[in-house]
Parts: C-alpha cells; sequence; structure tokens
C-alpha cells in the first residue's frame, strides 16, 4: 500500500481534510485557526500523504525555533482505515529527510504514555524515550519525550 502513497508539503487546500482526520482523535485535537497558522508558519513543516486517489491518508507537523539543530514532531495523524499500512512511519522518514536536509541533527517528539502504538512506532524507528513528563497533556495524560539523532 505505502507504494501508492504519495508523500508531499501541505497546503492551503488541505485545511478541511486535516481537520476531518484531527476529528477522529477524542483529546488534543488542533483547531482551524491552528492549522492554518501552520500551513503558514516559516518555522513549521506540514507534510501530508496521499493515496493514488488523492484521499488524505495522513499528515505530520514538525517545528523547529529559528536557531535550532533539532526538529519537533508535533503532530502526526493517520487516517483510521489506514492504520496499520506503514503511513505514519513513512510521515516519519520523509519529515527526517526534510530535517536533515536542514541541517538539523535530531528530531524529538512528545508521546502520550498510554499511545502503545504511538510509542511502538517511535521505539521501532529508533526514537528513545529521554524524559518523563507527568500531567504534560491538557487532559492530565503523563507524557514521554522522546529524540532520535538524524543525518
Amino acid at each position: 500500500m505505502t507504494a501508492d502513497v504519495v508523500v508531499r508539503c501541505g497546503k492551503a487546500d488541505d485545511v478541511d481534510a486535516m481537520l476531518a482526520l484531527e476529528a477522529v482523535f477524542p483529546s488534543d485535537r488542533m483547531s482551524r485557526r491552528s492549522v492554518q497558522h501552520f500551513l503558514k508558519a516559516p518555522t513549521a513543516r506540514v507534510l501530508v500523504a496521499e493515496s493514488a486517489s488523492d484521499a488524505m491518508l495522513g499528515n505530520i507537523i514538525g517545528l523547529r525555533r529559528k536557531g535550532s539543530s533539532a526538529m519537533r514532531i508535533y503532530s502526526v495523524v493517520v487516517a483510521p482505515d489506514a492504520r496499520g499500512l506503514g503511513i505514519g512511519q513513512k510521515l516519519v522518514a520523509a519529515l527526517e529527510t526534510l530535517a536533515a536536509n536542514e541541517a538539523c541533527d535530531r528530531v524529538t517528539l512528545e508521546a502520550r504514555t498510554d499511545n502503545a502504538a504511538a510509542r511502538a512506532l517511535y521505539a521501532k524507528l529508533g526514537y528513545r524515550e529521554t524524559e518523563a513528563l507527568p500531567g504534560y497533556y491538557e487532559d492530565g495524560s503523563d507524557g514521554l519525550r522522546l529524540s532520535r539523532a538524524i543525518g
């Protein structure tokens, strides 16, 4: 399936499709305003994964502070019917390549401790848990900071 998936830079026309994917999450959803901001922000990198029929299967948002050598994965979303097909892995790999091309030496992220699927994906990709984040999420759930050297 992933051979038929194209990863490209996000654009303004992607807002509605990105929000539709956000709607499947029970918490920590982005608003229309946030998605629009990330698509325009010079410090954000938005990539989307599309099927051959142009259906959005997922997206990833990376953030890089000015002067930083790290890219931070802010959000990864994969459509429920596309999970387990390697879409998340393909999005993370594409963002890592983009980060390396921008002279980043590592990629970091935060994940909920109760998100076993995300933690398994990142472990498979070589990310290491570096810090516990008690009460990190808006609903009070605990998080973990993860990191991987690239380049």
